[in-house]
């Protein structure tokens, strides 16, 4: 009978205990469909896809025009998301869901490609400009300001400044310059726990010295 009495117990407090909204957002950034998979540009997709392996989230509930997830990084719910607005328009649906949830701008975290790195190398930043990445561009005009985190992985710099830029990251990474991308991922949970528990100096050491297997 106690243990009757036990499991009410502890159905009426699993009832009672709200479901907590996220506080922190990581968003990765790309074009939606297989054509663009495995192009540069997608470098946060498929970063957010490895850390959501990782933690254990299902990254597949559309909302917010993204197919968003849950996770737990470190102490912080974190709402995972992978815009679904194509690039450009990152914006409108990461600040959609900031609104919502009343994240602020310093809790979202943003993985992005970069074509001012080599294949592999990574860089933390706390803050500062697009640097020409246009869903960079359009998530600071949408949130109205540019202090949130990113973490931006190289995929290669053009080959000469001729070079048409749309052309390069809709491109696909050559298998040597994927796998070196690749040798990033394994970080970023840990760099997503130090920059959301304040201590962005250690992503920084953590991530911008990182080389790729060889180099």
């Amino acid at each position: 009978m106690a243990d009757i009495f036990d499991l009410f117990k502890q159905i009426a407090k699993q009832n009672t205990t709200p479901s907590a909204a996220p506080t922190h957002i990581i968003a990765g950034l790309g074009n939606p469909g297989a054509e663009y998979a495995k192009t540069r540009h997608n470098a946060g997709f498929m970063a957010l896809d490895h850390l959501a392996a990782r933690v254990g989230a299902d990254v597949s509930r559309l909302k917010f025009h993204a197919l968003c997830g849950d996770a737990r990084i470190g102490e912080h719910r974190v709402l995972l998301m992978k815009p679904q607005t194509f690039m450009n328009l990152s914006g409108d649906a990461i600040s959609e869901a900031a609104a919502f949830y009343k994240i602020p701008a310093e809790n979202i975290l943003i993985l992005v490609d970069d074509v001012c790195q080599d294949a592999g190398r990574m860089r933390v930043r706390g803050s500062g400009s697009h640097g020409g990445q246009n869903g960079l561009k359009s998530i600071i005009q949408r949130l109205g300001t540019d202090k949130f985190p990113r973490i931006r992985f190289g995929v290669g710099q053009k080959p000469n400044p001729q070079y048409d830029l749309a052309a390069w990251v809709l491109g696909t990474l050559p298998q040597a310059d994927m796998k070196k991308l690749q040798s990033c991922f394994p970080l970023i949970e840990e760099a997503a726990k130090q920059i959301f528990d304040g201590k962005i100096d250690g992503a920084m050491g953590l991530c911008n010295g990182h080389r790729p297997d060889g180099e």
